[in-house]
Order: C-alpha cells, then sequence, then structure tokens
C-alpha cells in the first residue's frame, strides 16, 4: 500500500491544503491553472508545503504531458532526453505541450541550467522548478529571468489540523476505515513536530495510526513514538541556515538577550556545529561591542575553548552565556568603522611617505638624510604627550577614521582623546604664533 502522503495528494485545486495566497479564488496561481494557462516558475518554499501537487494540477488542466526529473540524480544528458520527447509530443498527430518539473532545481549546476534555457525560451517545454534555497541565488539570472517565483509558505496549525482531520475521516484515501480518533492534546504534538510540513504530519500520523491502542485514540505518547526527536526546519549551508544566523547576530546587536539566546538554541538543536557558531560569537564581540566593553571579547575567547574542552552539552552552556552577555552589552561598532575607514584611505591614497621624524635611523647615513630628526619621544613629554606632533602622512593630516560612541568604555575614551586633541590644537596654534611671517 502507498504511504499515506501519497495516497491524499489533492487530485483538484480545493483539496490542496494551504497557499490561500496563491491558489485562493481569484489569486494569480490559481487563475493560471484553471485558465490552463502554462508558463513557467519557480515554486520556493519549505519540503512538504505542496510544490509537486501545484506543477501536477497545473499540467492536468492544461492538458499537457508531466515530465518529471531530479536535479540530484539528472545530468544534461537527462535533459536532452526530455527535450527530444517534449519535441516529439508537439509533432505528433495529436500534439501536446510538455511540463517539465526538475525537483530540487536549484542543484542543477550552470550547465545544466544553461542546457535547458534554449528549451524554456523556445516554449518547448514549460519548466516548473521546485526549490526549498532562495532560486535569486542559486539559478542562473538567463533562466530566473524567464519564469515567474511564486513563495509558498509552510502550513499553519490550523490548516494542519484540518488535513488530520481529513485523513482520518477519509474511508478510500485515508484511514477512515480504521475509526481513529486524536486528542487534543495529541494533535497540537502533531502539529508541532510537522513543524509546517504536511508530508511529515501524515508520515507520523500514519505510523501513529499502526501503534494505536484498543481504544483506537491517538495520545501524546503515540505521537512520541511514531514521531521520534523532532527538529525544526534547519539546513546547513542554505538560505534557512544564512538566515537564522542573521536572526542571532541581530539580536545581539539589539540587546535582545532572549531573542539571541533563542536563535542559539535553534541553530544547536538543527544541528549547527557549535564551534562555527562560537566564531561568530566572537566575531560579534568585535564588531558590535568592540573597545564599549573590552570584557566581551575575554568572555567569548572563553566560551568557545570551553566548548574545545568539554564538547557537548556541557560546553554549550558556555556559548549561550556568552551570547546573553553579548547581549546585554554596552554596544560599538566604532573600532569596526575606524577599520573600514582606514583600509578605504590606504587604498585610496596609495604608497603615502612615512613622516621624516617618524622613520628608524639605525645608520650615519639614514642620520644624514634626517631620518627620525625632531622625533618627540612621548614619554618625555608632560603626561607622556608630545602635543601638537603629526604621526600620518602630511596629505592625510587631521584624518579621523575612530569616533568612539558615548557608551561603555568608549565614553571616558573619548574623553581622553578629546582632551589630548584639544592640547594638539593649542599646540598647533601655538607652532603657527612662533612661525615668523614671509617677506
Amino acid at each position: 500500500m502507498l504511504p499515506l502522503a501519497a495516497r491524499l495528494r489533492p487530485c483538484n485545486l480545493d483539496e490542496v491544503v494551504g497557499q490561500a495566497h496563491l491558489l485562493a479564488a481569484g489569486k494569480p496561481l490559481r487563475r493560471a491553472i484553471e485558465g490552463s494557462a502554462l508558463h513557467s516558475f519557480i515554486l520556493w518554499g519549505p519540503p512538504g508545503v505542496g510544490k509537486t501537487t501545484i506543477a501536477e494540477l497545473l499540467a492536468h488542466h492544461g492538458q499537457a504531458a508531466f515530465a518529471k526529473i531530479s536535479a540530484v540524480m539528472a545530468g544534461v544528458k537527462d535533459i536532452r532526453a526530455e527535450v527530444e520527447a517534449a519535441r516529439a509530443r508537439t509533432q505528433g498527430l495529436h500534439p501536446q505541450r510538455t511540463v517539465l518539473f526538475v525537483d530540487e532545481v536549484h542543484r542543477f549546476n550552470k550547465a545544466q541550467q544553461d542546457a535547458l534555457l534554449p528549451y524554456v525560451e523556445d516554449g518547448t517545454v514549460t519548466l516548473i522548478g521546485a526549490t526549498t534555497e532562495n532560486p535569486s541565488f542559486e539559478v542562473v539570472g538567463a533562466l530566473l529571468s524567464r519564469c515567474r517565483v511564486y513563495v509558498l509558505k509552510a502550513l499553519e496549525a490550523d490548516e494542519l489540523t484540518a488535513l488530520t482531520q481529513r485523513a482520518l475521516a477519509d474511508n478510500e484515501r485515508g484511514l477512515g476505515a480504521l475509526q481513529l480518533h486524536i486528542t487534543t492534546e495529541a494533535q497540537a504534538l502533531l502539529c508541532a513536530v510537522a513543524d509546517g510540513d504536511a508530508r511529515r504530519l501524515l508520515t507520523t500520523l500514519d505510523m501513529a495510526a499502526q501503534l494505536v491502542d484498543a481504544d483506537k485514540t491517538i495520545h501524546i505518547p503515540t505521537i512520541e513514538a511514531a514521531a521520534g526527536a523532532p527538529r525544526a526546519r534547519f539546513d546547513k549551508g542554505g538560505e534557512q541556515f544564512y538566515d537564522q544566523i542573521s536572526a542571532l547576530h541581530k539580536s545581539v546587536r539589539g540587546s535582545d538577550p532572549d531573542a539571541a539566546l533563542y536563535w542559539l538554541c535553534r541553530m544547536l538543536d538543527g544541528g549547527c556545529d557549535p564551534l562555527y557558531l562560537a566564531r561568530r560569537i566572537i566575531r560579534m564581540a568585535w564588531e558590535d561591542i568592540g573597545l564599549a566593553d573590552p570584557r566581551a571579547m575575554q568572555i567569548t575567547s572563553d566560551a568557545a575553548q570551553t566548548y574545545e574542552r568539554l564538547g557537548s552539552p556541557e560546553g554549550e552552556l558556555a556559548l549561550a552565556q556568552a551570547v546573553i552577555y553579548l547581549a546585554v552589552a554596552a554596544k560599538s561598532n566604532a573600532g569596526y568603522n575606524a577599520y573600514k575607514a582606514a583600509r578605504g584611505a590606504v587604498a585610496k591614497t596609495g604608497t603615502l611617505d612615512v613622516p621624516l621624524q617618524l622613520r628608524n635611523a639605525p645608520t650615519k647615513l639614514m642620520k644624514s638624510l634626517d631620518y627620525g630628526k625632531n622625533y618627540r619621544y612621548a614619554h618625555d613629554e608632560a603626561d607622556a604627550f608630545a602635543a601638537g606632533e603629526v604621526y600620518l602622512p602630511d596629505s592625510l593630516a587631521g584624518s579621523r577614521f575612530y569616533q568612539p560612541v558615548p557608551r561603555g568604555l568608549e565614553t571616558q575614551i573619548k574623553e581622553k582623546l578629546d582632551r589630548l586633541r584639544a592640547l594638539n590644537e593649542a599646540a598647533h596654534e601655538t607652532a603657527v604664533k612662533k612661525t615668523p611671517p614671509r617677506v
């Protein structure tokens, strides 16, 4: 017998659960399907939300042949074979268009996509690609420009509940003959386990139906036994991965320890390498906290070392506390901005000469060329500060890359720099007054 998910695959648009923003009456994709308006498009969404079903329904309504290939398994040879078959259909006694469904289209390399492009362009095939990854990153621009992109959403709890009830009630394709019931609590857990994935929900329900007791009622323990250890959606190296690390970084930057801790745990739960997270957390300390709280760098480094020594799960506690500290710490990106500004100045100005007074003079020749002449040793000056001395190349004199913020330790740094700059200005004014006028 076919799995429950296969048996309950929708046969018409009214049976599709979810995606009302695309398939409700009057919505663009429904109008295209019902009007048999075949056009190439890409369905982008998480697993188990109806991508294959929508493609099949479009082909059915358009009275087109439906050809399916997997980007994981197919090569250029397979693409050309499907194209030749499609061309033969258009030239037969009863011409028929072909819908070519490419599952996991983001796994096609550039050569494979280029091989498909001309046949999409001339209408030999109507391409429907399915992907869980952002097509703007994974699909070449030429192919993407010839396809519409429809974004599918994970199913909501009420939609998953409706699908559960349909499966339990359907005598022909579902589990209706078993006369099963599910408790409210078990239904809630089943929806949580499914995590927006209709296929996962039906697979878990199918397994639970085989484990149910004599009372024919599905309870929480039945769902737990059928589901195993559920995990939130997470694709290492995929868009969800980068979305979640972005959310973690921005939660820290936004000083929200609860959100930061949540995203850290989401990524750990999804199987993210804790050492990768440790490296990113250290980066956050340098980029977003900086000199406003130098303790952040030490705490994050210690947390990374703790994980290296203890491993999981003990080391993960250190990472969690480091994230909390970063979120509540004073924030400053002044050092980060200063570094970028200085790198920009270097790239823009090229090889500027080191001022003579700053050059090292270990030889007589160098001294004769005035290397190091008039250099003022700061420790010999008042407050160990040589007021008026210039340390940048002449063309960059007065440039300020580092602008401390009025938070944390940088408040004190700013006060000191303001005081030293005032001394520099006073020394400069004095030097100007002492300079004799040109005749």
